[in-house]
Formats: C-alpha cells, sequence, structure tokens
C-alpha cells in the first residue's frame, strides 16, 4: 500500500550530495590572498628588523596590510587584522633590538656598529658614546645596559620571536607564550626606565635629541602594554592545538 505521508520538498533535498565547491573555492581564494599578503609582511618586516633598512621595509610591509585588509572586504576568511599586527610588530620589535644589541655585545669593533651605534649615541643616547669599548667586553660602558643586552638577547627577544611565529600561525602555543613574554616585556619596560633614569646624567648629556628623543623611540616599548588586554580577551578557541 502507498504511503499516506505527505511529500515535502525538504525530504529529497536533504538527501542530495552538498555541493562543497563553492566552499572549497572559498578556502582557496582565501589560502592565496593570505599567502600574498604573508610575503609583503615577511619581507618588509625582515628590512625592517635590521634597523638600517627600516625605511625600504616599510612601504612593504604597509603593502602587506593593505592586501590582507583588501582580502577582508571581499569576504575571504584570512588571519585578524589584530593578531597580525601584534604577531608581526613583536616579531620586529624583538628583531631590531637583537640586532642592535648583539651588535653591540660582539661586533663593537666593527665600522657598521661604530657608525650606527655611535651615531646613536650622539643622536638619542649618550651611552653608547661615553666611554664606548673602554670594557673589557666591549661596546657601551654602561653595566647595567651590557647586562639588559646579554640577558635579554639570550632570553626574552628571542622567545618573543618564536612565540611571534607561533602566534602568526594562529597556535595556542603561540598566543600563549606571547602572552608570557608580553608580561617580561612590562618588566623590560621598567628596568630600562629605570636604567635610563639612574644613568641620565650621562645618556642625555650632549645628545642632539635628549628627553624628547628618548620617549620617541621608547614608544615601542609599550607595545605589551596594549597587546596584554587583548590577549587575555581574546577568544582562545580561534587558536589551534
Amino acid at each position: 500500500m502507498a504511503s499516506l505521508t505527505p511529500w515535502r520538498a525538504s525530504d529529497s533535498a536533504s538527501r542530495r550530495p552538498v555541493d562543497s565547491s563553492g566552499f572549497d573555492d572559498h578556502d582557496e581564494r582565501s589560502r592565496a590572498a593570505q599567502r600574498q599578503a604573508d610575503r609583503w609582511l615577511i619581507a618588509g618586516s625582515l628590512l625592517i628588523g635590521t634597523a638600517v633598512l627600516g625605511l625600504f621595509g616599510l612601504p612593504l610591509f604597509l603593502r602587506g596590510i593593505w592586501l590582507l585588509r583588501k582580502a577582508q572586504r571581499e569576504g575571504l576568511s584570512v588571519r585578524p587584522m589584530i593578531v597580525t599586527l601584534i604577531g608581526y610588530l613583536v616579531i620586529i620589535d624583538a628583531a631590531i633590538n637583537t640586532v642592535g644589541w648583539a651588535l653591540d655585545v660582539m661586533a663593537n669593533h666593527s665600522l657598521l656598529a661604530r657608525v650606527l651605534l655611535n651615531g646613536w649615541g650622539y643622536f638619542f643616547d649618550a651611552g653608547y658614546f661615553w666611554h664606548y669599548n673602554e670594557l673589557w667586553i666591549g661596546g657601551a660602558a654602561g653595566p647595567g645596559e651590557k647586562a639588559m643586552e646579554v640577558g635579554m638577547i639570550l632570553t626574552v627577544f628571542t622567545m618573543r620571536i618564536a612565540a611571534g611565529i607561533g602566534f602568526l600561525q594562529m597556535k595556542r602555543w603561540g598566543h600563549q607564550w606571547m602572552i608570557v613574554t608580553c608580561w617580561m616585556g612590562v618588566l623590560i619596560w621598567i628596568l630600562y626606565v629605570f636604567n635610563m633614569t639612574m644613568y641620565a646624567d650621562v645618556r642625555y648629556a650632549g645628545t642632539i635629541f635628549p628627553v624628547i628623543g628618548w620617549w620617541l623611540y621608547d614608544i615601542f616599548y609599550i607595545t605589551p602594554f596594549l597587546a596584554i588586554p587583548y590577549l587575555h580577551t581574546v577568544n582562545r578557541e580561534i587558536f589551534s592545538d
């Protein structure tokens, strides 16, 4: 006997295979857009991270940001902008400090270090001009500065570069270590401010841009204060294992 149950269009529709070509196309376009933006962002970050070539790297970095915003406006599933900015800026900040301080610790007699670091000392921070290369280890003569250089290169800044890479890959460990190293960045900022204050009569004497100049470049050290609230409130489920 034929069934008397009324036929519904949804019955046959539910049995039809779902066309996944639209999703696959969207996913492929999203991945391509993310890779294209990252190529520009990575190239710009590498140049900015050297400090010397920063002016050449900035346009490349901004181009990557523009491509990412363009992909978002087109409705593609790309990395959130706030994650991109925090991740890359943390890597850039750590790279600049690592390169600069490594020059002062290990290459303080090189022509590059004498030009860049002594020039930096003349413009902003006389700690890189005062009694330079007169200690047994060479480079900046301030004991506090030298201790921070060695300690931060071997720990915090290398950790922050690794955390930034994991964070950009949307890995949960990258998010966790970004939180840890940002709190360590707060400690760095406090130590650096106190160290500069203790040697204020030396480090600001005879510089072209004394206190005002110091605030101009010290503003980059404040990034942990801006990142920590986001890192503690973001939905952790967007980061994968």
